[in-house]
């Protein structure tokens, strides 16, 4: 039987949702210096001005995202994940145009993320240059790091 893939508003302390947050965050520190993680737990997703997803076939996690609102114009992406064991079914791609959608509806002119710069960063960089994101300089509160590249996309 085949299943489509489903995006639904979620709640990032789900358990399985917090097991493959908790994958992200482990993945990342074993690739980045501390003060070059930038990604999220569970209770700072929760925050008002982050909108967290996650994407199933069925009822199984395929992978999640979140979107925070830096002001009125400007959004961010966040906390990307596909498991490990989950990865080329299409659901980062299927996340990614999820949140480019909410964030035309929201009147957002620019969204912007940060990713690392290692080769284990590549197939992302790939992803959001293929919708249009380009690189550019730290925006909001990050500074530069040789250990992340900044892209955005003008809406």
């Amino acid at each position: 039987m085949t299943h489509e893939l489903r995006i639904e508003a979620d709640d990032p302390a789900r358990a399985d949702v917090r097991a493959l947050l908790e994958e992200h965050l482990r993945d990342m520190h074993a690739l980045s210096p501390p003060e070059s993680v930038h990604a999220l737990d569970v209770g700072r997703l929760q925050r008002p001005d982050i909108t967290f997803w996650s994407v199933r076939d069925g009822d199984t996690l395929l992978g999640c995202g979140a979107l925070r609102e830096i002001d009125a114009a400007h959004g961010e992406i966040k906390s990307m994940r596909t498991p490990q064991a989950q990865r080329r079914r299409g659901a980062g791609r299927a996340m990614l145009q999820h949140i480019l959608a909410v964030a035309h509806e929201r009147g957002y002119r620019q969204l912007s993320l940060e990713t690392g710069s290692l080769p284990a960063f590549v197939p992302a960089q790939r992803l959001y240059t293929s919708v249009g994101f380009e690189p550019c300089g730290p925006f909001g509160d990050y500074r530069r790091d040789p250990n992340s590249i900044f892209m955005t996309l003008r809406l």
